[in-house]
C-alpha cells in the first residue's frame, strides 16, 4: 500500500492503481473528458511537483497529488422563478450530461419556485454519454450513479424540497437508464438497444433520493432521441396548420427534430463533445474563466475571470472571426497554424478540424430530415435552438460558420432549457405526451447515404 496526499487529504492505494481511478473512488471532481483514454489530455494534475495525465499515471509510491477543481457549470435555463411556496409541491429535474437543473414547483399555482443547478459529476467518468457506457461495461454502473444521487441530494437540500411527493425527470436515454442503476452497455454497440424507453417509475428511497416518495421520468422516442427531447417538443406544441418547425438541441448531444402536426423526423449527430471543449486543445465548460464570447477580437468570459480556456458559443465566435479575417479559408487551412484568443487560450489547426467536423454533422442532419420530410427551406415555419449554450449562441456566427442554416437565421428562437421547461409544463398540466411519441419516427443518419455526401460537402466553410 503507498500513502496518497490528494489536495492535503491523506488516503492510501494499492501498488498498480491508476491516478484517475483513485480519484473517482475518492469522490474529487477531477476530469477525465476522454473517459481515461490518454487523448484529450485535461486531466493534468502534479504528482510530486511534476505535471501528470491522472488517467494514465500508475502509482507505485507514495506521492503527493495537487489540482485545481472547476467552478460550477454556468447554466442559464430561462425558467422564471416567482418564490412563492405553497402546500402542493413537485419538483422537475432535467438530466442533462452536463449540467442538472432541479426545480421546485407549486402546483397550486402552476408556477416555478425556485431552480438550482450544478455541474453532473459523471463527468469525471467521461464528457459525452458514450465514455461513461464503456466505463459501466468495464466496470459497473452504480459508482455513475451513486454520484449523480449525491449531487441530486445537494440540489434537494438546497431547495429544502426533502417531503416533496414526486419528482418528474426528463434527459436523454442513457442518462434515464444512469439514474435508475439500469446498465447502459446496450446502448453503446450495435444495435443500440436501451432496456427501457417508456416512462418508468420508481421508489425514491429505491434509489437513494432524500425524502423523494416517487420518481417519475418521460417517455423517450429511441436510443438517441430521449425524453429531454420528448419535454421539448411538449412545450414548443405543434406547428399550425401544414406548416413545419425545426428544434435542434445543443447539448453534449445534438439532438435534431423536423415535425408538423402529423409527422415528426427526429436524429442525433455526433457533435457535443466539440461544443462542450472535450475534443479542443483549450476547450473547455462554461466555468468561471471560460471564454464565452468573441466579438471584435474581444473576449469575454464567464464570471469575468482571467482566460482559462473557450467553451462552445466563445468557439463559434471565434471560429466566425477566424473566416471574416481570412485566417482560414474555405477548406479550414489555417496558414499560420495556430490562433490566440486570450492569454495562454489558442486554437490550432486540430481544433478547427474538430469544429468541422462537428458544424458539418448538425447541418448534414438537418438537410437529411428535410430531405426525408420532402420540403424545402421556405416550409419551415421557425427553428428552435435549445441547449445547454443556446441562449448565448450568435445566431449570425453560427449561420456564417455553417453550424445553422443560413437560410433559416431570421426564423430563429432561442428557447434555452426546453427540456425543464418542458417537463414542468408536463408536471403542472399533465398532457397526453403520446401524441408526440405516435408521430415521432427515428432516422438512422448512418443508413442513409445522403447524409455521407452532405457531410463531406460541408466540411467547409
Amino acid at each position: 500500500m503507498h500513502k496518497v496526499i490528494i489536495n492535503g487529504r491523506e488516503t492510501v492505494a494499492k501498488n498498480g492503481v491508476k491516478l484517475s481511478d483513485l480519484l473517482i473512488s475518492e469522490g474529487f471532481s477531477a476530469e477525465h473528458p476522454c473517459g481515461g483514454k490518454g487523448v484529450c489530455k485535461k486531466c493534468n494534475v502534479l504528482v510530486n511537483g511534476k505535471s501528470e495525465l491522472s488517467c494514465q499515471y500508475v502509482i507505485n509510491e507514495d506521492i503527493t497529488v495537487e489540482f485545481s477543481q472547476n467552478d460550477g457549470v454556468f447554466c442559464e435555463t430561462g425558467v422564471k422563478e416567482h418564490g412563492t411556496r405553497s402546500e402542493n409541491l413537485c419538483l422537475v429535474l432535467d438530466l442533462g450530461t452536463t449540467t442538472l437543473a432541479l426545480a421546485l414547483i407549486s402546483l397550486d399555482t402552476a408556477k416555478t419556485v425556485k431552480v438550482v443547478t450544478a455541474d453532473n459529476p459523471q463527468r469525471r467518468f467521461g464528457a459525452d454519454i458514450m465514455t461513461r457506457i464503456d466505463y459501466c461495461t468495464k466496470n459497473s454502473v452504480f459508482p455513475v450513479q451513486r454520484v449523480l444521487i449525491e449531487r441530486i441530494n445537494e440540489l434537494i437540500a438546497q431547495l429544502n424540497a426533502e417531503g416533496t411527493d414526486k419528482m418528474f425527470v426528463s434527459g436523454n436515454v442513457t442518462m434515464l437508464h444512469l439514474l435508475f442503476g439500469v446498465d447502459p452497455s446496450s446502448i453503446g454497440a450495435a444495435p443500440y438497444t436501451p432496456t427501457f424507453l417508456e416512462s418508468k417509475t420508481e421508489k425514491g428511497e429505491n434509489l437513494g433520493l432524500t425524502g423523494i416518495k416517487t420518481v417519475v421520468c418521460l417517455p423517450s422516442v429511441s436510443s438517441f432521441v430521449g425524453a429531454d427531447i420528448v419535454a421539448g417538443l411538449n412545450l414548443l406544441g405543434m406547428p399550425d396548420g401544414d406548416k413545419f418547425n425545426l428544434l435542434i438541441d445543443l447539448g453534449t448531444n445534438a439532438e435534431v427534430v423536423l415535425y408538423s402536426k402529423e409527422k415528426a423526423l427526429c436524429t442525433a449527430a455526433a457533435a457535443g463533445p466539440c461544443f462542450e471543449g472535450a475534443n479542443i486543445s483549450s476547450g473547455m465548460s462554461a466555468v468561471s474563466g471560460a471564454v464565452y464570447s468573441f466579438k471584435d477580437g474581444k473576449p469575454l468570459t464567464v464570471s469575468g475571470a482571467s482566460p482559462k480556456g473557450i467553451c462552445g458559443t466563445g468557439l463559434v465566435d471565434a471560429m466566425a472571426h477566424l473566416i471574416k479575417t481570412g485566417k482560414i479559408d474555405e477548406t479550414g487551412l489555417m496558414e499560420e497554424g495556430l490562433f490566440s484568443v486570450a492569454e495562454a487560450v489558442t486554437l490550432t489547426q486540430g481544433d478547427v478540424r474538430q469544429f468541422q467536423l462537428a458544424k458539418s454533422a448538425v447541418y448534414s442532419a438537418v438537410l437529411c430530415l428535410i430531405n426525408q420530410m420532402g420540403i424545402t427551406f421556405g416550409d419551415i415555419d421557425k427553428m428552435f435552438i435549445s441547449g445547454g449554450f443556446s441562449a448565448k449562441l450568435d445566431i449570425e456566427n453560427a449561420a456564417l460558420t455553417g453550424l445553422l442554416p443560413n437560410e433559416l437565421k431570421n426564423k430563429c428562437e432561442a428557447v434555452s432549457n426546453s427540456s425543464l421547461k418542458g417537463t414542468i409544463k408536463f408536471a403542472t398540466e399533465q398532457n397526453d405526451l403520446s401524441r408526440y411519441l405516435k408521430i415521432a419516427q427515428y432516422v438512422d443518419l448512418s443508413a442513409d447515404p445522403l447524409f455521407t455526401d452532405l457531410f463531406t460537402q460541408n466540411m467547409l466553410f
